[in-house]
């Protein structure tokens, strides 16, 4: 019987902690728990209380106890002896960055084998933090063995990474279609809407500063014939509202999984204004070019326009500016066969570019030092 081949996957938090990377970090332990004679355990932290230990879909989750989150980040001292236990019977060990704790809990451990850092993302936010954060990342960079983007953007666009090029790996997020595809659609927007004939706009995330809901807003004053759906919360929310008297906003707040699809369905124009590059990719983009959405982003230097591309799947315009971003929805909206063939090409690129298989089998290659 062959010998097991080890992947210790680190990160953060796992779901249900609702979050991008959490997301992610979850499909790539189940997916390539599928492989044969591969193990895969997950090593994680609480938001706050005391550890624990669970088998979901195949793959053993340890979850640290912490006392809380500070800078985004979990305080948790079993953290370090537990990832220098778990380390031990690791082949290689992938560590989703940005996570302080993880850096530093391997430099701290003495593990000799191969490390693979998944990069998500530059800190942004916390600049003071990143003062003192960024000799011990450099470090941890210099200790990888291979860097995994997902796209040329967050290679190009960070402060550390051109740094180390030759370490850096081209891998997109995976998209499972099937469970897009098989998804109820029910006209959740269609039946809030308070003109049959409006066409439809939908922005989903949550509403915090990086994700430029207020330039939305802006834009939607100067278009005409469109009704925008908001789904997500955020402690932005307030403000926002305050921003859509006498527009035609809606806000959904929190959708389910199941709603969520629905929306993407059942919308027109998808639309992604993020404005800081602390949004380095959005898979909520490839969702909505799932259902063959067209979708309208922004020209940050990081992963989002090589999602959805200009020209080819939908529009892109600078971030911050409501009057390009009013253009383009008009455009869009007065023009359904612009809308059909982006929304056909999105389609098309989503089978092409984010299908599981393929991209799981580039980043087992990449654990396993293959390439």
């Amino acid at each position: 019987m062959a010998e097991k081949f080890r992947i210790l996957e680190v990160n953060k938090f796992y779901p249900p902690h609702i979050g991008g990377i959490e997301t992610l970090v979850a499909q790539r332990a189940r997916l390539l728990s599928k492989y044969p004679d591969t193990e895969v355990r997950v090593l994680v932290c609480q938001e706050k209380g005391r550890g624990t230990t669970e088998q979901q879909d195949g793959v053993t989750i340890t979850r640290c106890g912490s006392l809380g989150t500070y800078f985004s980040c979990p305080l948790s001292l079993s953290f370090l002896w537990t990832f220098r236990k778990m380390a031990k019977d690791a082949d290689v060990v992938e560590f989703h960055t940005p996570f302080p704790l993880g850096d530093l809990a391997c430099l701290l451990s003495g593990y000799k084998g191969r490390v693979v850092i998944a990069w998500h993302s530059d800190v942004v936010k916390q600049k003071k933090l990143l003062r003192l954060y960024a000799p011990l990342l450099r470090q941890f960079l210099k200790r990888a063995d291979a860097i995994i983007a997902a796209t040329p953007g967050h290679v190009d666009s960070s402060a550390f990474l051109p740094e180390f090029r030759e370490k850096c790996r081209i891998i997109p997020y995976a998209l499972e279609r099937d469970a897009y595809e098989k998804a109820a659609r029910t006209p959740i927007l269609t039946e809030k809407c308070r003109h049959p004939h409006a066409v439809k706009l939908l922005f989903a995330g949550r509403l915090v500063y990086y994700k430029g809901a207020s330039y939305l807003l802006e834009a939607m004053k100067h278009v005409r014939g469109c009704e925008l759906f908001l789904c997500g919360t955020g402690p932005l929310e307030d403000a926002l509202r305050a921003q859509t008297e006498g527009l035609p906003v809606h806000f959904l707040g929190r959708l389910s999984d199941e709603d969520l699809k629905a929306a993407f369905a059942d919308c027109d124009i998808f639309v992604f204004p993020s404005v800081e590059n602390s949004e380095a990719f959005g898979i909520v983009q490839q969702e909505a070019m799932v259902y063959g959405k067209p979708v309208i982003n922004t020209s940050l230097p990081t992963g989002v326009p090589y999602v959805s591309v200009h020209g080819k799947t939908g529009l892109t315009v600078p971030p911050r500016d409501a009057a390009a971003l009013a253009k383009a929805i008009q455009t869009l909206a007065d023009d359904p066969s612009l809308r059909a063939r982006y929304g056909r090409n999105a389609a098309e690129k989503v089978r092409r570019d984010y299908e599981p298989a393929a991209i799981m089998d580039s980043i087992i290659q990449v654990l396993k030092g293959k390439v």
